[in-house]
């Protein structure tokens, strides 16, 4: 397994600042990988007792049977990670609450690569990293994938998401996360995060800006752009023209099913 170095948070010495009803259903926080994981994981985090957080592991597929116990439907907690779809998730989720956070799969070439080129990303890349291969070459690698070291563009979202679509999994932009954070005066703010706490039966509170602030606080992330160790290169803020239209040559109809296009 690849091995992610991140500073920790100090999110759970805050949480108890906070009034915390207990959880009364398992509730997991999916995603597809590199689309704000982190960021809904805190927010949400500060909404649910400490002691509700499973937070042995980010749970995904090959680590599944170590982690069963997180979906427990007598012990409900909060939990996290990328599961794709299979018999094995279906099972354990069938009775809880599910929200599956996407991103724009333009952005997500871009977010993948900063993440894959950082030192806080461990996994036999080390060959690739500090401008050994052109910033296109790397963009199009993110897209293709590389045989033997990481999976394709398509194969991860078709897994991660799009596989899931017509379930109970609620799904959830990355590019309403951020707008809505963003804007928390805004009542279209406070109908969103009230409708995905309340996916969990969870009610919003009267202080529920400040928790939404404390837990989107990008210091509190270890993968936020600006605390990735990046050397060597400089990733462009938008994608090539090019390498969109790679995108969709090797994911057709993707941006649409998910709503991007």
């Amino acid at each position: 397994m690849p091995r992610v170095i991140a500073t920790p948070d100090n999110l759970d010495e805050l949480n108890p600042n906070y009034k915390q009803e207990p959880l009364t259903q398992t509730f997991f926080l999916n995603s597809v990988p590199k689309s704000g994981s982190h960021l809904l994981k805190n927010i949400v985090r500060m909404f649910v007792p400490v002691d509700q957080q499973y937070n042995r592991d980010f749970i995904q597929y090959p680590t599944l049977k170590n982690h069963q116990s997180a979906f427990h439907p007598s012990k409900p907690q909060l939990s996290w990670g990328h599961l794709l779809f299979g018999d094995g998730p279906s099972i354990l989720l069938k009775d809880a609450s599910h929200i599956l956070l996407v991103r724009d799969p333009y952005d997500w070439v871009l977010a993948r690569t900063r993440f894959f080129l950082s030192d806080n990303f461990q996994a036999n890349l080390e060959h690739m990293k500090n401008g050994k291969v052109n910033m296109e070459e790397f963009l199009n690698m993110m897209i293709f994938g590389v045989f033997n070291l990481f999976p394709t563009m398509r194969e991860i979202y078709e897994n991660n998401a799009v596989a899931w679509m017509g379930t109970k999994a609620q799904f959830v932009k990355y590019e309403d996360l951020i707008q809505h954070v963003k804007n928390l005066e805004s009542t279209e703010a406070e109908t969103f995060f009230k409708d995905l706490l309340g996916l969990a039966e969870i009610d919003l509170p009267e202080d529920w800006r400040e928790r939404v602030q404390i837990g989107s606080d990008r210091k509190q992330s270890g993968t936020a752009r600006e605390n990735l160790m990046l050397k060597g290169q400089q990733v462009p803020e938008v994608l090539p023209d090019t390498q969109k239209k790679l995108v969709d040559y090797a994911c057709p109809g993707l941006r649409d099913i998910l709503g991007y296009a």
